[in-house]
């Protein structure tokens, strides 16, 4: 499944990058859309600037993010993930379920409800109809770590509930960000605010994160402790910074970039780091699994931020364009900023007069905003790649390296 060049596995809406060498002058709005506004600056704006240093410093130095400084003009290649110990292709899905075996059953014991209703909204999400992927990188973080430390294949009992307290941690926030963001939808079906109530949701959120907080305490170790409730820290002032904005665009996508870790890549890479406490004494290695995590993290909500523009409602099983509807900026958009400048405004009211959200949507399936934030996506695989390559080969390492290239092809 190594990548032979970037494949785009999208529907409905993704068009080629219109500034692409080649491609032609660039294209107006489609018919029948309303013209979103002036037509596109001239190629040697600063918006076409091509400037890979910024990549790399964007990938080393968090802090010091500026969009204005990166525009990747050329076209989005694959990421490179061929294994490295062995020739044969790993399904990473496939090697982590078999220390997943009753993943939904066991979670589901932990959440000790005697109220028939609580239990239902409870279990509600754990039905196995997720993906499970954060628990699949667990364990196959957990495994990994093992053998690269004394060649253990096996994984802990305390590694394995690591996996289910993230994937309990992960399911009591979608409880809480579909209250927020009055979703209707998730996973194909109507969410729990929807059928059971905004307060009677909320209720059921604090109930599962309780009862990872006690599943976590039961391992009994106040290191592994400490490193999972910074995820729980980290949601909170993630879902604060999303209710805020920047004027100046620099501070702006480096606001976006430190939203995304909190939001999304903080439950990866602690749950990462966590594993690699329990089986590596080597503070090294808890750093290799935690970047792991941490840049496969930003770069699945990247990818994330990029189908709420190309995939349909169906493929998803959410709507569709619902970032902007909620008034958030996310990468495409902030890169169609740099093209047209007047989303400045758009974005400042957090698309709240008529006709911004679509005015929105049509600058940045018009402009390269979709295929540049899935190229920073590609870049924060690489540096994934790169580090988790520092562990000793094994099968469980190889499909970590694997699991990069799913990410960024994904389609729902």
């Amino acid at each position: 499944m190594a990548s032979q060049g970037w494949r785009w596995r999208r529907c409905c809406s993704w068009r080629p990058p219109s500034g692409s060498p080649g491609l032609g002058a660039p294209r107006g709005p489609p018919k029948g859309r309303g013209a979103p506004g002036p037509a596109r600056p001239a190629a040697g704006s600063r918006a076409q600037m091509c400037n890979f240093n910024f990549v790399r410093s964007l990938l080393s130095c968090p802090n010091k993010h500026s969009i204005s400084r990166f525009y990747h003009t050329t076209q989005v290649v694959g990421c490179y993930s061929k294994t490295q110990s062995g020739e044969k292709y790993i399904d990473p899905f496939k090697l982590g379920r078999r220390d997943l075996t009753d993943l939904y059953e066991d979670i589901k014991k932990e959440l000790l409800v005697s109220t028939t209703e609580l239990k239902e909204m409870c279990e509600y999400y754990f039905d196995g109809r997720g993906k499970a992927f954060r628990p699949i990188v667990v364990v196959l973080m957990a495994r990994a770590c093992n053998v690269h430390h004394n060649n253990c294949h096996d994984v802990q009992a305390s590694q394995r509930t690591i996996a289910l307290i993230a994937e309990m941690i992960h399911t009591a926030s979608l409880v809480h960000d579909d209250i927020i963001d009055d979703a209707s939808s998730r996973r194909g079906k109507h969410t729990v605010n929807q059928i059971w109530g905004e307060k009677k949701a909320v209720l059921a959120g604090d109930f599962i994160l309780s009862a990872a907080s006690v599943a976590l305490a039961r391992i009994g170790n106040a290191t592994i402790v400490s490193v999972l409730t910074q995820v729980i820290e980290d949601l909170v002032r993630g879902e604060f910074l999303q209710l805020g904005s920047k004027e100046n665009e620099n501070e702006r996508f480096a606001h976006y970039i430190d939203k995304t870790f909190k939001k999304t890549a903080s439950l990866l890479a602690n749950s990462c780091k966590a594993v690699s406490i329990l089986g590596c004494p080597d503070p090294v290695v808890h750093e290799i699994a935690f970047q792991y995590g941490k840049n496969v993290g930003i770069a699945f909500q990247l990818i994330d931020d990029v189908l709420d523009f190309t995939s349909c409602t169906d493929q998803l099983g959410k709507p569709t364009a619902t970032d902007l509807k909620l008034g958030l900026a996310t990468g495409p958009v902030l890169f169609a900023c740099q093209q047209f400048p007047e989303m400045n405004a758009m974005i400042m009211r957090r698309f709240s007069s008529p006709g911004d959200v679509e005015r929105a949507r049509q600058y940045v399936l018009q402009s390269d905003g979709v295929q540049q934030t899935t190229y920073l996506a590609q870049q924060y695989c690489h540096k994934a790649i790169r580090e988790i390559s520092k562990l000793r080969p094994s099968p469980e390492r190889d499909a970590l390296i694997q699991l990069t290239e799913i990410v960024l092809t994904r389609d729902k």
